[in-house]
């Protein structure tokens, strides 16, 4: 169901990120296309280098590629995709989604897409469960984005509950399903 499907993987600033590694790899073994963009803070938990490899795809992070004025074009991005998937989502990309903020390419190329966009959050137990988090994802949501709900089990910080990044088979669970369901995009 995901042969030739043009996804875009948004990963954000989490301990979660390693993660991101075997979704490139489901979503690769499924014959997807599949397009990195990393935020900063993510490149501090994963390499670019790693993701690239996997998605056989240089990695995008910044607007601007090189000083001779090459750049990562955010709305063809957005055009190109079949599907974004954002995981890990932080809270503070959540927030920015949410809000309409775009000070960087994962932001920016959200804000231009035209395709269903799956969100995947994956943060401590009290910022998942903080009411401006979880207004967030009503917006989100309000806004026809798919929100893949957090795991519960022990976090990063010791602390038990929900806020663990869902597992990428289960996001390729859903992904599956939605294209299999929705005639319009198969």
């Amino acid at each position: 169901m995901l042969r030739h499907k043009k996804i875009i993987l948004g990963v954000c600033g989490s301990i979660a990120a390693y993660k991101a590694a075997l979704l490139v790899r489901l979503l690769v073994k499924a014959e997807a296309e599949v397009q990195v963009i990393l935020t900063t803070s993510a490149s501090e938990f994963i390499t670019p280098l790693t993701l690239a490899t996997l998605s056989k795809r240089p990695v995008l992070t910044h607007f601007v590629r090189d000083e001779g004025g090459l750049w990562n074009n955010h709305v063809d991005l957005g055009l190109w995709a079949d599907a974004i998937v954002v995981a890990p989502a932080s809270a503070n990309t959540v927030a920015k989604f949410a809000n309409g903020f775009c000070d960087n390419l994962l932001s920016a190329t959200y804000l231009s897409a035209r395709c269903p966009v799956f969100v995947a959050p994956a943060m401590d137990l009290d910022m998942y469960q903080h009411p401006s988090v979880q207004s967030n994802f009503t917006k989100l949501r309000g806004y026809g984005n798919h929100i893949i709900e957090a795991g519960y089990g022990e976090l990063a910080s010791g602390l038990v509950g929900q806020g663990r990044l869902a597992e990428p088979e289960e996001i390729m669970d859903v992904l599956q399903n939605f294209f299999a369901r929705d005639g319009k995009i198969v």
